[in-house]
């Protein structure tokens, strides 16, 4: 009979992904139990288990630990788990990025979904930025390894941070908390809960958190990257013997300056930027060591960024019988709204104003979960649907000094080849044009008299050119040579005016107003399902069915009037053809090109464009897991993950005619979807509450990453072929008594984009076989809290922690061949803080001294190749040290 069960068992869980719904454990038994000081109960799940008892590789943790460390929001959960990273680039609303395992999407680009997603209450959030908000009090935080799709209604590709909340409590409580320390941080965070009948309660929460900002504009008196956010957030929960629901609203909302970049390497234009600003009063790039965190920027630019978030959620938990059944129903909506000046420099070359984007997102989520066979089978089946609409404003404009800027780089770099000076825009003076210098009256029309002049080299071009304009007369080149070389044997209308003038410039607050809208609409069946072979084998068998579409449109309207001449060489204008072929001829067009009308304002682009992509993917898990012992968990798997493809929401990624491109299109915007195959086994050990010991290793091979690369003009999507990230991870947590706990991790991390892909002509040029960037090799973490009882009523606090990063290249530029690192490069560091304080046996009073980043140490947190500035490199640099004091009353 027991075998027929199994075998009833087994065929359930492969065909349990029909159309079907799926389960979660009720939301008020989620909350943490220690059974002893290293056991947390955790859902990863969707079942009330232990750490060491579920075969997944999951950090736990537990809400004395996050306020410890001081954790304010996901970033800060990188200090406690070695295999989680997060990184934050040009914005802190639109251009956070977390890894796990060295894979990561998302970051600066509004189009690129996230690899690792973010659950907070069981509610999808839809990108890394939206997640960062400022958290209340915490239950726990489950760190999720690997591929997720069979237990959450978001796929992840990479792994997932589930984020549970303090909920209402039948007892009536709160507490306030307030802080003050260094760059005047203020901040003010508070609860109150308590019932209202015997079956409902409420509870409130709120919060305040105002710094100054650690980075110094040396061409005025602002300060950047600084911190003024509140949020407050409401709940309600009805809780009956056999359902429960529990409804959450909330608000968010900042208006911060962020975020500045250091000038940490500079190039052969960093002469020409300073002398435009030094020509103004200002500095152009500040030239001291990045860890002094000053930068020049425009004083008439800012980094303003305003963040407005919020949503409402309901989750449902009721008991069928002898299943359970959890729906979890969301709506949110996030808008930020930013300033840049995208040269991160003391010139006005360009800048944003006005960028807007908002991300709706409406989720539902139904899961149901039961056993069967007399529990040889824990089964669940769910669904789940999302609507997103995803919307950008962008605006790029022309500064003031735009036209100079291009002007002083052809000047500084063609000028010597044209006897001295040169300039296409007439902001130098009396610097002639290229056309100008080749119509030299005083050079004779004679073959001899040219390659004197220019050279041998130029002076068959020199030649036809002045025929072309009817400076020369016809055969003092062969007719044959000026064929060949693409000029008219006669005069061309307009070519000598058009080559001995300036072009048509641009005019400062030139440049685009682009809209661009994705709708998603998302739905997925699956079930995750533990067939329990005996006591102490189980075999976890799961599958999701996952079906996308996504539909773009974009209108792009740029009126940059450097593009004029361009579009009049595109349109076929005889005259502008001619002097472009000039222009070609001298290695001049391209970068004159690509200066003048940048991808991101080209005007060849105007117009509205419409795409749309659906796809779909089954997906899944199998896992094997034996109980050596009751304290000892063998298990090893197989996870098949997927994360779909989008669109790049940036015109500059079209592709131009005058490059040799096709001309822009909407499928020119889309990107393709990622998969990988998972391989992971691991051991988990525990004797007592004194001392746990877990392992894992894993081997991940992704096929098409989707990578976030900046080429040089923008951020774009490339997928790359090949990809993998294998490694080893180490957990331990040391508590030889209750007052005294080390929690210690180490993972070594090999994530490299394989030798076999070939990135030439890619911006990833040169990193094939090289860990990713920003990736640390070996990440050490270590947390210990003493909490020595000072009398019948008070403890003490002596809390440490502490993360290690090895070396790692830095996004900015190709390898260098001999030494493999990259323009910005991190060397190992470890990250400190500390707090030292006293508290009340309950915990309800407490005074704290913390401080963060105790040694003051400087690293970059990312980099990137500033834009249109040749060698010059910017990096984000990371939090200097912070210290303060802390008060906690609660009741």
């Amino acid at each position: 009979m027991r075998t027929l069960q199994l075998f009833s068992a087994s065929a359930l869980a492969l065909i349990a992904a029909t159309p079907a719904i799926a389960q979660d454990a009720p939301a008020a038994a989620t909350q943490e139990e220690e059974a002893s000081g290293n056991e947390v109960v955790i859902t990863a799940t969707r079942r009330n288990e232990t750490v060491q008892d579920v075969p997944i590789a999951v950090t736990a943790v537990p809400a004395a630990l996050l306020e410890n460390a001081g954790v304010e929001d996901i970033r800060g959960l990188e200090q406690l788990a070695p295999s989680l990273q997060s990184s934050t680039g040009q914005s802190s609303a639109t251009g956070t990025t977390l890894y796990i395992r060295g894979i990561t999407t998302a970051g600066d680009n509004p189009g690129f979904e996230p690899a690792v997603g973010v659950f907070i209450d069981g509610v999808f959030r839809a990108r890394a930025g939206v997640a960062i908000s400022e958290l209340p009090e915490l239950e726990r935080v489950e760190v999720l390894r690997g591929p997720q799709g069979t237990l959450f209604g978001r796929n992840t590709s990479a792994g997932a941070l589930s984020i549970f909340t303090a909920q209402p409590a039948f007892d009536l409580g709160g507490y306030i908390t307030g802080s003050y320390g260094n760059y005047d941080a203020i901040e003010i965070k508070g609860a109150i809960t308590g019932p209202v009948s015997e079956q409902l309660a409420l509870r409130f929460d709120g919060g305040y958190r105002k710094r100054d900002g650690y980075i110094d504009d040396v061409n005025s008196d602002r300060m950047f990257n600084d911190v003024n956010r509140w949020y407050a957030r409401g709940q309600a929960l009805y809780d009956t013997a056999s359902f429960s629901l529990r409804v959450i609203a909330d608000y968010y909302e900042t208006d911060e300056q962020c975020c500045g970049a250091v000038s940490a390497v500079r190039g052969p234009f960093a002469p020409l930027i300073e002398g435009i600003a030094g020509a103004q009063g200002r500095d152009g790039l500040y030239t001291g060591h990045p860890s002094e965190r000053r930068m020049a920027a425009s004083p008439n630019r800012d980094f303003s960024e305003k963040v407005r978030d919020w949503g409402i959620s309901a989750e449902a938990n009721a008991e069928l019988g002898d299943i359970k059944l959890t729906s979890i129903t969301a709506y949110r909506n996030w808008r930020a709204l930013r300033n840049q000046d995208v040269d991160f420099s003391g010139i006005d070359r360009a800048y944003r104003d006005g960028y807007r984007n908002e991300l709706v997102d409406f989720t539902q989520e139904l899961r149901f979960q039961g056993s069967a066979f007399d529990g040889a089978l824990d089964w669940l089946v769910g669904g789940f649907y999302l609507n997103e609409s995803n919307k950008v404003h962008d605006t790029v404009r022309i500064g003031n000094d735009g036209n100079r800027y291009v002007d002083s780089i052809f000047n500084a770099l063609a000028g010597p080849s044209f006897g001295g000076s040169v300039q296409f825009y007439g902001s130098l003076g009396a610097a002639p044009t290229p056309g100008a210098v080749f119509l030299n009256p005083a050079v004779p029309n004679a073959l001899a008299a040219y390659q004197a002049v220019y050279g041998a080299a130029l002076a068959p071009i020199v030649g036809c050119f002045r025929t072309a304009v009817g400076a020369a007369p016809s055969g003092v080149v062969p007719v044959a040579t000026c064929n060949a070389l693409g000029y008219s044997p006669t005069p061309v209308a307009g070519l000598a005016a058009l080559a001995a003038s300036p072009l048509p410039g641009a005019t400062a607050g030139q440049g685009n107003t682009n809209d661009y809208r994705v709708d998603t609409n998302a739905f997925a069946l699956f079930t995750h399902n533990i067939i329990n072979i005996s006591d102490r084998l189980s075999l976890t068998l799961g599958a999701r069915w996952n079906y996308e579409k996504k539909e773009l449109s974009a209108t792009i309207n740029n009126n940059t009037g450097s593009c004029t001449f361009f579009n009049q060489v595109r349109a076929g204008n005889t005259a502008a053809v001619q002097y472009a072929n000039l222009l070609r001829q001298l290695g001049l067009f391209n970068n004159l090109f690509l200066l003048s009308c940048n991808p991101a304002i080209n005007t060849e682009f105007n117009g509205s464009y419409a795409h749309e992509r659906d796809e779909s993917k089954i997906t899944g898990t199998a896992k094997l897991a034996f109980k050596v012992s009751d304290d000892v968990l063998l298990y090893g798997g197989y996870d098949r993950g997927y994360k779909s493809g989008g669109y790049n929401m940036d015109q500059a990624t079209f592709d131009s005619v005058l490059l040799g491109g096709n001309g822009a299109q909407g499928s020119d915007l889309a990107f393709g979807s990622e998969s990988v195959d998972a391989y992971e086994i691991g051991l988990k050990t525990q004797w007592g509450r004194a001392f746990t010991f877990n392992i894992a290793a894993f081997y991940q091979k992704f096929s098409d990453l989707q990578s976030l690369v900046f080429s040089g003009n923008n951020f774009v999507v490339q997928n790359v072929d090949s990809t993998t990230s294998k490694g080893v991870e180490l957990e331990s947590i040391i508590q030889p008594v209750r007052d005294f706990t080390v929690r210690l991790g180490y993972s070594w991390i090999d994530a490299k984009y394989d030798a076999d892909n070939n990135f030439t002509g890619t911006p990833l040029q040169g990193q094939e076989g090289r860990q990713l960037n920003n990736q640390p090799e070996h990440t050490v973490t270590i947390a210990t809290t003493w909490m020595p009882r000072i009398s019948s009523n008070i403890r003490g606090l002596v809390h440490f922690d502490m993360r290690y990063n090895s070396e790692v290249n830095i996004p900015s530029s190709n390898p260098n061949p001999a030494t493999g690192r990259t323009a910005l490069y991190n060397p190992g560091y470890p990250l400190i803080g500390a707090r030292v304080g006293i508290q009340t046996e309950d915990g309800k009073k407490s005074l704290e001294f913390f401080v963060e980043n105790l040694t003051n140490q400087y690293y970059h947190i990312t980099g990137f190749a500033v834009p249109e500035q040749t060698g010059n490199f910017a990096a984000y640099p990371g939090l200097p040290r912070f210290f303060g004091i802390k008060a906690k009353v609660g009741f």
